[in-house]
């Protein structure tokens, strides 16, 4: 492997286990046992690194959201759709840990990372146009499924936020990759209104596979209570 390759793979590790603020440049060549110079002559910075790490996560998710066009959707592309999105949710967490940061920090991802948020959006629509030529579920007026792939990107790329509010009192790294994927419960749950009779037993038998786990405050209920 290309040392400039280990520098980003070296850095993504390090970055998910203490997080990016907590790691240096030293902190990565130390790790790999190279110079800092070393370092420098692949990269210029740190927000070099984070933004190629961004650009590699970037081609990840569109591979993953590579939408069949000549044949009807399945049950089990939806359920590949979300265990790869929330995968590398969980093999780039970092960056979602602290997403505003790292935005504001650099304006060439905040430019980029827009964009990509706009193709998936695009992606996810198309997979719910996909759902309901598939009988999958009910049509949908444009402005509606434009809303519901809002509310769907907004529960993926919140969802390891909201985690780390609600195990507050515990250590970051206790986070599991199966927690995480109960994010794909909370996904499922907004289908629901527009489920077709012919699937909604098999989705709602595939949700119920990632029933969060969660603690609840007194008097609340945090997944469990919603519609069955």
């Amino acid at each position: 492997m290309k040392t400039r390759d280990k520098i980003i793979l070296a850095s993504l590790e390090l970055f998910n286990e203490r997080g990016e603020r907590n790691v240096t440049t030293n902190h990565i060549a130390a790790h790999l046992a190279i110079s800092p110079g070393n370092l420098y002559y692949h990269f210029r910075n740190k927000s070099d690194i984070i933004y190629e790490i961004f650009l590699e996560y970037e081609k990840l998710v569109d591979f993953y959201l590579d939408i069949p066009r000549d044949r009807p959707l399945t049950l089990d592309d939806l359920t590949f759709y979300l265990e790869s999105v929330f995968d590398g949710l969980w093999s780039y967490r970092f960056f979602h840990r602290d997403l505003e940061y790292l935005l504001d920090s650099d304006p060439r991802l905040r430019k980029d990372y827009r964009e990509f948020t706009n193709r998936c959006l695009a992606a996810i629509s198309q997979i719910f146009e996909k759902m309901s030529e598939a009988g999958i579920i009910e049509p949908q007026p444009e402005d509606l499924r434009s809303a519901m792939s809002l509310n769907v990107w907004l529960v993926i790329t919140n969802w390891m936020a909201f985690l780390k509010t609600a195990h507050a009192a515990d250590e970051p790294a206790s986070l599991s990759l199966t927690e995480l994927k109960q994010g794909i419960y909370q996904v499922l749950t907004l289908e629901i209104p527009y489920l077709t009779a012919g699937y909604r037993e098999q989705v709602m038998a595939l949700r119920e596979k990632y029933r969060p786990s969660l603690p609840e405050p007194a008097g609340t209920s945090v997944g469990t209570n919603q519609s069955k």
